[in-house]
Formats: structure tokens, sequence, C-alpha cells
């Protein structure tokens, strides 16, 4: 047989379909034909959500799942988009930086009822009398849960690659954009999808907001499970709360081994190490699909578009932005963006001061200043509880692949278990017993957040070097030693990550924490979260833009003057290579 012929047969038998190509191509199909079935929902008009309103017949909980699910996916999305672009440009621009992080802190802080305030109207007025209006609010709300932390996750990824893999793309003398999808991307991954898993499960934390979203005299109410809770609490009705944990409980595990699972054990790949990982990950999905031929081969052309566009020779800013020029056009050029900066942020303090003071008075910010004090402290106890508590248990489930693969589902599980869903053992029990509210709804608030201190603490110990590992083992490095010496600066700048997130969520979920209630029952803790809930709840917009504006000033100062400064350190002093 000529050579020809040899090479055409060993082709047409590498396309040839074989029983993992069925297998994977149910797969596919089933999930194509969910998504579409789930699309075709947000096409309908808006009047149709009246007619079929939200019931708790546990029969319709697979359909609102799907619903649910496909809103989270897109936000994930979208989140995902936005992380590559916004953490690119802030880790590689030095100027574009100064702006930035602050927003991101800002942003952050912003609590989900304040977005919703101001975008429900917006997207009902895109898309008026049609689903689709109340769809996009609703993945908005989403993506705002979402995206903060993975951008941070990223952005501080980025900040922190190893010099000595820095000097080996300049060695290859790779573009800024080879350098950015052959070194930054690769290096963030392990984190990133850490904390992408961490942001879909928070996203359910908040789901309940952005389903069931109530804006003054605005209601809109989508099919969900968030909706599903939420009129279970409104009814008291604790077997529909049992159904929405189980549906819950099994969506969750459904997107660990088809979504999550496969992408953690295709990103071992990309661990910064010089040993090979002992226990690497595994996943079925994954396995499938690589025992594919003719699935394989349609994605041949896909690979070589990203090995093109991955190749491009384009030139980028290193991180941290352009060398420091000690030459006087670029002091200059520095003093006049910051005067930009300033200018535009005293414009905007004068926009709002003008709008607040038509209404409210010294009274009211006195008021906004004790209560936001107040949810500080909180947030204070609750993140310092929550890193004694989790950092040993991250670090421990982290350096046991085998282990983190068992425990991922229930952590993204606990994760994702709304405040909402504690409520009626909170409220019964602080009610019962004549507890005080202040003290006693202050866990709901770490309730959903304590999780991105663990995840990234498991992050950064996954992705702790076993070179050096060893290197601790053959120096007799045990007990206190390691821990101060070797782990913690390993895990430190995931850490700060980690807690930046946790401790913004505290701030978003004091919204939901000091107000709390069960059926006809409320109960009340002195907080800026409650002074947020109640004047969204009443429609009164100026006391909403000054809870929001007093939230954002108190974290953008309290990452100021604590988190940042951790960071700077963490970048400077325990930076790998």
């Amino acid at each position: 047989m000529k050579p020809r012929d040899i090479r055409t047969a060993a082709l047409g038998r590498a396309l040839r379909p074989n029983i993992w190509d069925v297998v994977a191509l149910i797969l596919v199909i089933g999930a194509m034909v969910l998504i579409v079935y789930g699309g075709e929902q947000t096409t309908a008009p808006l009047s149709e959500l009246e007619r079929t309103p939200v019931s708790l017949d546990p029969a319709n909980l697979p359909l609102y799942a799907l619903r649910t699910v496909l809103r989270m996916l897109l936000a994930i999305v979208c989140s995902t988009v936005f992380t590559f672009v916004y953490a690119a440009i802030a880790a590689k621009s030095r100027r574009a930086e100064m702006v930035m992080i602050p927003v991101l802190d800002i942003l952050q802080s912003v609590p989900i009822l304040g977005f919703l305030t101001f975008t429900v109207v917006f997207f009902m007025n895109l898309f008026p009398s049609q689903v689709l209006g109340a769809e996009l609010a609703s993945v908005f709300a989403i993506f705002t849960s979402q995206a903060w932390n993975m951008t941070f996750s990223m952005y501080q990824s980025m900040r922190n690659v190893p010099k000595d893999l820095e000097e080996a793309t300049q060695s290859f003398h790779l573009s800024g954009w080879q350098r950015f999808w052959r070194l930054d991307v690769p290096f963030a991954m392990p984190g990133l999808i850490w904390n992408a898993m961490m942001s879909m499960s928070g996203g359910w934390f908040f789901v309940v907001a952005s389903e069931a979203i109530t804006v003054g005299n605005t209601t809109v109410t989508l099919p969900g499970v968030g909706s599903y809770v939420a009129l279970a609490i409104q009814q008291r009705d604790l077997p529909a709360i049992f159904y929405a944990i189980l549906a819950m409980l099994l969506v969750i595990i459904a997107y660990d081994q088809l979504l999550f699972r496969p992408i953690i054990a295709w990103a071992d790949k990309f661990r910064f190490e010089q040993t090979a990982s002992g226990e690497p990950p595994t996943s079925w999905m994954l396995d499938l699909f690589r025992r594919t031929r003719a699935l394989r081969a349609v994605t041949l052309p896909f690979s070589a578009i990203n090995r093109f566009v991955s190749n491009l020779r384009i030139s980028l800013p290193k991180p941290g932005g352009p060398a420091k020029s000690k030459g006087q056009p670029s002091r200059l050029i520095d003093g006049l963006w910051l005067a930009v900066i300033l200018a535009g942020t005293a414009y905007a303090a004068w926009l709002t001061y003008r709008y607040l003071s038509a209404s409210l008075g010294l009274g009211d910010v006195l008021v906004v200043i004790r209560d936001g004090l107040i949810t500080l402290l909180r947030v204070i106890v609750l993140i310092s509880l929550a890193t004694l508590i989790w950092v040993p248990i991250g670090v421990w489930i982290g350096l046991r692949p085998k282990l983190a693969e068992r425990i991922q589902p229930l952590a993204q599980f606990l994760a994702a278990f709304p405040a909402n869903l504690a409520f009626p053992v909170f409220v019964v029990a602080i009610v019962s017993f004549k507890l005080n509210p202040n003290v006693w709804l202050s866990p709901l608030m770490i309730l959903g957040t304590q999780w991105y201190i663990l995840f990234n603490v498991i992050a950064g110990a996954s992705a702790f070097p076993s070179d050096l590992r060893e290197a601790a083992s053959s120096l007799h490095l045990g007990g206190w030693r390691w821990w101060l010496k070797v782990i913690l600066p390993g895990i430190f700048p995931y850490y700060v990550t980690g807690a930046i997130t946790a401790s913004g969520g505290s701030w978003n979920a004091s919204i939901v924490a000091e107000v709390a209630s069960w059926g006809d029952t409320h109960l009340n803790a002195s907080g800026l979260g409650a002074y947020i809930a109640s004047a969204t709840e009443a429609g009164d917009f100026p006391r909403v833009v000054l809870g929001i504006a007093a939230m954002c000033i108190l974290v953008t100062l309290f990452n100021r003057l604590v988190w940042r400064p951790l960071y700077a350190f963490g970048e400077r002093r325990l930076r790998l290579g």
C-alpha cells in the first residue's frame, strides 16, 4: 500500500465515529434542546407572567430550575468576558489601574438591590411588554454577584506572575498578546476557575432578589427557583422549601459534573511547578470527550483559529504598565491624569450632593453613618471568624486533590445555599428564645460569603508548587514554622483576594440578613443593610442613593486602608519566583 493510501486510511479511522461519539452527541443535543426550550420562554409577552404565576407545585421545579440555570450560565459567560477585558487592562496599564481598581471596589460594594433599583426600569423600557426585558434585568443582577470576584482573582494572578516565567517570555521574544494568552491566562486559570465556581454558587445566594423583584410600585416575578423560594417563605411552606433545596442540590451536582469538574481537570496542566502533580484531578466527562473521534475532529477548525489568534504579534504593555520613566513628560502626564480623576470624582460627589440635599438633611446623614459603622463592625468580626476557621480547612483540602474532588460539590452547595432558606430557623429561634436580632441575625451576612475565603484558599493551596512543598519537607520544616514560612506566604495573595470579595459580599448580604422574615413575622437589625432594604421597599430613591453611597465609601475606605496594603505586601514580598 502506498504511503498516501496509508495516510488516507489512518485519517478515515480517526474520523470514524465510535461509541463515545454517540454518548457525547446525546449529551450535546440534550443540552442544546434544553437551552432552546428555556430560551423560547423569554420571547413571550410580559402578560404571560400574570397568566401563569409562580406555583409551589413541585412538578414545576424542573422548569424553574432550567430557567434559573440558564440565567446563571448567561451571567457567568458575561462575567468571564468582563473579567478578561477588565482585569487585563487594569493589570497592564498603571494609569488605568488608578481608576479601574477603585471603581471595582465601588462596584462590588454596591448592593444588588441598588443595581435593581435603577436597572429594572431600564431593561423593561428597552424591551417593553416582553419577558426578555425582565430576564435581562435578572441576568444583570446575577452578573453583579459574579463578575467582581472573578475580576479580582485574575487581576491578582496577573500581578503575581513569577519573575522567572516573565524572563522566559522575554527570552522567547513573545509579543504582549502572546504573553497574555501563553502566560497570563494559563497562570491565572486555576484561581479563576475556583472563583468562577464560587461566583456561580454566589449567584444562587442572590437569585431570590433577582427573580422576585420589587422596587417601589414595580413588581416582576420570573419563574425560577428564586421566586419559588420567595413564595414559599411568604406562605411559610416548609415542604416547598425542602423541594427547592433538593432541586438546588441536584442542579449543583449536575453542573459540577458536566461543567466545572471537566474544566478543573483540563486546567491542571496550567499549575506552576517543576515536578509533576502527584494526584491530578480527573473527570469522566473530560475523559469521554477525549475518547471521541468525530466530535474531536469537528473541533479542529476552532483549535486552529485559537492558535492563529493567540500567536498574533500584537504589542501590549506588561502587567503594571510600561517601565517607569524618570522623564518630565511622564510625570506631567501622571499629574494631568490624576487631576482628571480627582475632577471627575469631585463632579460626581457634587451631583450626588445636589440630588440628596434637595430632600434629605444632616440628620439623615448621621443616621446612615451610625448604621454604616454598625454594619462595618459586623463585617470585621465575621471576616475574622471566617478566616480563623476556613484558612486551615482550605489549606488542608487544597493540598489533597482527591479530597478536593469529593468536597467540591458539597462546598458549592453550601456556597449556593441562600440565606433566605435559613430565615425560618433563625426567625423562629430568635422569637422563641427572645434573642437579640442585632446579634443573632449577623451570621446570615457571612452564611454565603465566607466561602469566598475557602474557595480562594483552596485555589491557592492547589496551585502551590509541589517542588516547594518537597523543599520544605527536605528542610524538615513543620508545625508553626511550616505555616508561617511556607504555606501562608504561598496562599496569601489568594487569601487577600478572597477576603476582599468576602467582605464586599458581606456588605451586600447585609441587605438580606439585617431584614429577615418568615410569613408575617419580621425581624430587623440595626445597620446599613436594613436601612437600604427598607428604603428600597418604600421606593424612597434619595435614601436608597444615600445608603448606597455610604456603603460604597465605607467599603472603598476599608479596602484602601486594610486590604490594598496587604495586597501590595503580598505582591512585593510573597511573590513566587
